[in-house]
């Protein structure tokens, strides 16, 4: 069966039966994702992370489906019904939907009214009459029957009917022509209540259900779930009735003819219909919610790729009315150095007293960064700060997502961070430190919380779950850890690390500093040791390698490289090592070392690079000095703006007033995109231009196109 699984997987991902091997081999030994893409790449043919996690997806889904092949075949055959031809359509089929339909016809059926009619004695009956009898009437049929006529002639008819709608080449040929010829429909319900005319273009709606994008898809179902739209699909009936017709009548000069249309008509109605659309509307809503979940991961890998900005020291502001805006000084680092809170908006109106404020927090701390949160009072507090920074040298402020501050402000964990704290003071500590390491701060958060997908709260939730925490394993591992000032958050991460280690790890560093990698495999299983290690860091350790993304495993092949180049390991940081390195023939090393191309390179990369973040080659966010607003806008003005959020249709644009810009997926490109994706990212620093101002609903489209 598992070679079966591997032919499909290599011909369905274009990708070598060995390599697909490979990776389900390392899979079952316990290897990581991460590790395997990472330090196996010899093995895989350098797959990436998401390539893996593909093959592993796909190869439990094949696995079920023979599962299931397996069981249908067994349960057919138990039954006595099973013929080679049979047999091989099931083992043919590629989609579980597929073999369904195969074992509808000999699957325990539950009270129908075809069951009714078989227990009237009528399916003898059903069955002359699906011979197409030249000679007779349909009353000489039914006078045979074990009941009245009129009882033969109503219940007859269903046991047909039910036959029809069990033929696994009928639904097939159903299936596939309403898929690709229907059309899907919304239209406003009566009585519906849509205060807010969200699904407003929906209210008469028609798109071909082949081509139904996936925003709409999910869009439609909100609405109807919601109860504001009624829903349906719009296709040819009297053709699929006439192209049926002529599968299912042998003889169309038969008496019975007139009667087995009535079955059909009423399989079609009764039993094909409803069934055929709900499976087209789940195929539907699966791609749809797929493709959002997919737009989430792309958008939250970018935002936790996003540049750290170091060496500032920054004032977390938290805006508020009320309840006062709340005030976190950290260093450089992101220690708390002090709380405070001020007073500027309604209703207090305490501007005088938190300007000093301010100025005296940025004097005594030496801070020259402000991060103020997007939500509420973040317009009013953004001008406020303004006008400050305007008098001030060097200090600089920047608007920063809040999206799920306060879920994690109010969080077990924020409570043993912090537990000193109220909510909304840590919120202001994790908005400060969102600006300084937007990953390390990020991971403590839920990621369905960090609000930057489409339609998350209508999508599996399981399956986003996973994507989500694949997609912040994978830019953790990528970017690396530094052991000793890691957080058990960013810790649960890494390749590999189990609970306990987490906590004897946490525990290590209460009283000692880990100087080497060695220290790490005292107290970790020798497996854990091997897929997690590559991706922690040691800064200042007794060995320069264990701050580079060198697995120990390559300690050995690494030192006999440096020696063959008469280099020492000492001077890694040299501008004569690193031109050595630059020149290297990888060949020769390969050859003279019986190495592979990967691991060589690999090796030599990190040595040229001890310690490199990646996040370093992203733009560092937009500092601001004084504050834009939107009447200030003239069409054709050329800005810069921060990709906040990347949707189906569009993405939204920080560009320094109230709301996001929206930059729709028309206005970024002359060439035709399959998706926003392709152009944007989440965090990317972009140069726009003004398309269109609508101060009466305070919104701003934008283009890349210069007008």
């Amino acid at each position: 069966m598992k070679e079966i699984i591997i032919n499909e997987l290599a011909a369905e991902l274009n990708i070598k039966q060995k390599q697909i091997e490979a990776v389900l081999k390392l899979l079952e030994e316990g290897s990581t994702i991460p590790f395997i893409a990472r330090y196996r790449k010899e093995a895989t043919g350098a797959l990436d992370e998401n390539t893996i996690q593909k093959i592993e997806e796909k190869y439990r889904y094949y696995v079920n489906l023979m599962e299931r092949k397996e069981q249908v075949i067994r349960l057919i055959e138990e039954k006595g019904m099973l013929t080679l031809e049979l047999k091989q359509k099931i083992l043919d089929c590629t989609k579980l939907v597929d073999v369904e339909d195969l074992y509808l016809p000999f699957k325990e059926k539950k009270k129908t009214k075809a069951t009714e009619a078989i227990k009237m004695g009528l399916e003898p009956l059903a069955k002359m009459i699906m011979s197409f009898p030249t000679v007779g009437t349909m009353d000489d049929l039914f006078s045979k029957a074990p009941v009245s006529k009129e009882d033969a002639k109503e219940h007859t008819k269903y046991i047909i009917a039910e036959w029809i709608s069990d033929n696994a080449y009928y639904r097939k040929f159903l299936r596939n022509y309403i898929y690709n010829n229907g059309i899907i429909i919304s239209k406003v319900k009566k009585d519906a209540v849509d205060e807010k005319k969200i699904y407003e273009m929906y209210y008469d709606f028609k798109e071909k259900v082949r081509g139904a994008k996936s925003y709409r898809v999910l869009a439609i179902n909100r609405g109807e779930k919601e109860k504001v739209l009624n829903i349906s699909l719009e296709y040819d009936n009297d053709y699929i009735f006439g192209e049926l017709k002529n599968k299912i009548i042998k003889n169309p000069n038969s008496f019975v003819r007139d009667y087995v249309e009535e079955a059909i008509k009423d399989a079609l109605k009764r039993l094909m219909y409803p069934s055929i659309e709900r499976d087209i509307r789940n195929e539907l809503t699966e791609k749809a919610e797929d493709s959002a979940i997919e737009v989430f991961k792309i958008n939250l890998g970018n935002l936790l790729m996003q540049r750290p900005l170091t060496g500032y020291r920054v004032l977390g502001f938290d805006p508020a009315y009320r309840t006062g805006c709340k005030l976190a000084c950290l260093d450089e680092k992101g220690n708390v150095l002090h709380i405070d809170v001020i007073y500027p908006h309604e209703p207090h109106n305490d501007k005088e007293g938190s300007r000093k404020k301010i100025i005296e927090l940025i004097s005594k701390y030496n801070l020259n960064l402000i991060a103020i949160g997007n939500g509420t009072a973040s317009r009013e507090s953004e001008e406020f700060i303004a006008a400050i920074v305007k008098e001030l040298n060097g200090v600089y402020y920047a608007i920063v997502s809040e999206a799920g501050a306060s879920v994690y402000s109010a969080s077990k964990e924020a409570q043993r961070e912090f537990p000193n704290l109220e909510v909304q003071e840590r919120s202001a500590v994790s908005i400060g430190r969102r600006i300084e390491d937007p990953l390390s701060e990020l991971v403590k958060i839920d990621p369905k919380s960090i609000g930057i997908g489409e339609y998350q709260h209508d999508v599996n939730s399981k399956k986003l779950t996973e994507s989500l925490d694949f997609t912040v394993s994978k830019v953790v591992n990528n970017v690396g850890v530094n052991i000793n000032t890691a957080s058990e958050f960013i810790l649960k991460y890494v390749s590999g690390l189990t609970k306990s280690v987490i906590e004897k790890i946490m525990k290590h560093k209460e009283k000692n500093t880990f100087t080497s990698r060695e220290e790490i495999k005292k107290i970790t299983t020798p497996k854990v040791y091997e897929q997690a290690i590559g991706f922690l860091r040691i800064n200042n350790g007794i060995n320069p390698l264990d701050n580079t993304g060198i697995h120990p495993e390559s300690y050995e092949l690494t030192n006999n490289i440096l020696k063959y180049l008469n280099l020492s390991i000492k001077d890694i940081q040299t501008s004569d090592f690193k031109e050595t390195l630059k020149n290297v023939d990888i060949n020769e090393l390969i050859n003279r070392f019986n190495s592979d191309e990967y691991t060589v390179k690999d090796i030599i990369k990190e040595l040229l690079n001890p310690g490199l973040d990646p996040r370093e080659e992203i733009d560092p966010p937009i500092l601001r000095s004084d504050v834009l607003k939107i009447e200030d806008l003239k069409v054709g003005m050329e800005l810069k703006g921060t990709v906040r959020n990347v949707s189906s249709f569009g993405a939204f644009i920080d560009i320094g007033i109230k709301n996001d810009a929206l930059l729709h997926i028309s206005k970024m490109s002359k060439e035709y995109i399959k998706h926003p994706t392709d152009v944007l990212s989440v965090g990317e620093i972009i140069t726009c231009y003004v398309d269109e101002v609508m101060l009466d609903k305070g919104k701003v489209a934008l283009t890349l196109f210069k007008l």
